[in-house]
């Protein structure tokens, strides 16, 4: 990696985006940016609030013009909602203003990462580890091929220290022209 390039980190709840992009993100010498952080800095209200009051359909458009603006910076890690893939609009922003890693991990392993999370509004703490399950399988099954065909780079983080992912990735980008 001669010259930096906006590195966008997509995959499921649980992947480790926003741990490994922090990480990654200073390794580099980079800006970190968590979308739903942005979401919530913009909102003065966690994500939940923010899917129970405007719904799904107004969280994604919210999410979408905060990716916009978010992927036009420079020489930034950007560590993305799960769901923000949906977008056709943020699939080609991230596609064409940097390099997309997909952080690939399996849904036993997102079980174990997030257990009681109270700002997954999709995995609320009321349900079953049962229901959480199936919801993860549900989710995985629509979004796992969007992931893989929009990334350059894929990544499993399954049961990995992300220091030693942090270095991993590091040694990809190096070899890495897009």
């Amino acid at each position: 990696m001669v010259e930096k390039q906006n590195i966008f980190l997509i995959g499921p709840m649980g992947a480790g985006k926003s741990t490994i992009g922090r990480q990654l993100a200073k390794f580099l010498h980079m800006k970190f940016y968590d979308s739903d952080l942005e979401i919530e800095k913009r909102t003065g209200a966690d994500i939940s609030w923010v899917f129970d009051v405007e719904g799904e359909k107004g969280f994604r458009l919210r999410e979408e013009k905060i990716l916009n603006e978010l992927t036009q910076k420079k020489n930034i890690v950007l560590a993305t909602g799960g769901g923000s893939i949906l977008s056709e609009c943020a699939q080609k922003y991230f596609i064409t203003r940097g390099i997309v890693i997909y952080l690939k991990t399996t849904i036993e392993n997102q079980l174990i990462r997030i257990p009681s999370d109270k700002k997954r509004p999709l995995l609320n703490t009321k349900k079953t580890q049962k229901d959480k399950k199936k919801i993860l399988e549900n989710l995985a099954y629509v979004r796992n091929p969007i992931y893989k065909n929009i990334s350059d780079i894929i990544v499993d983080t399954t049961s990995k220290n992300p220091k030693i992912l942090v270095v991993q990735i590091f040694k990809i980008l190096k070899n890495f022209q897009k």
